[in-house]
């Protein structure tokens, strides 16, 4: 990792490798909210201080609104509240790839890289796959704490970006 400082913005550049070598995923740790939520270390752009966030009003509720990242206009993410929990007191910013498109993780703090291996992680039980949240892959443990494996390309649908960017440009 490279730590620059730019604009007063902490800025931690991510080296695009996801696994170690052993076919176990690397994988950013973060806690959001009250709870743990881990992403593939290869879908991380950038770690940084939280920036402004301006709200808009046509958002999800788990959608904190857009902060200016490097001249673009992301829609930020409470995590916390995307998996069903409490809301997260955002103090970092953690930019994903969500395919073509870039979208910033409300966090309150980045922990951890933590390498995992595909048998560690618990497929979800019934009751939350019926609940229709594709952002959840799966859910391990970190001592007596539940972690959230989220899949970045599903946190938000890309139709949701394009209108909250519009909706951003616009007010």
């Amino acid at each position: 990792m490279i730590a620059t400082t730019q604009n007063t913005v902490d800025v931690v550049e991510v080296p695009p490798v996801n696994h170690d070598g052993l076919g176990r995923q690397r994988l950013l740790v973060v806690r959001a909210g009250a709870s743990l939520c881990a992403v593939p270390l290869d879908h991380v752009i950038e770690v940084m201080r939280a920036l402004p966030i301006k709200p808009v009003t046509s958002a999800p509720s788990y959608v904190c609104g857009l902060s200016i990242v490097r001249g673009a206009a992301i829609p930020v993410v409470d995590v916390g509240l995307l998996i069903g929990g409490a809301a997260t007191e955002c103090r970092r910013l953690v930019t994903v790839r969500t395919g073509e498109r870039t979208v910033a993780l409300a966090a309150s703090d980045v922990l951890s890289i933590q390498n995992v291996a595909a048998n560690e992680l618990e497929d979800l039980p019934p009751l939350l796959h019926e609940a229709g949240n594709d952002a959840i892959a799966a859910i391990g443990t970190v001592d007596a704490e539940l972690l959230f494996f989220l899949r970045s390309t599903r946190v938000i649908p890309p139709s949701i970006i394009d209108q909250l960017v519009a909706d951003g440009a616009q007010s």
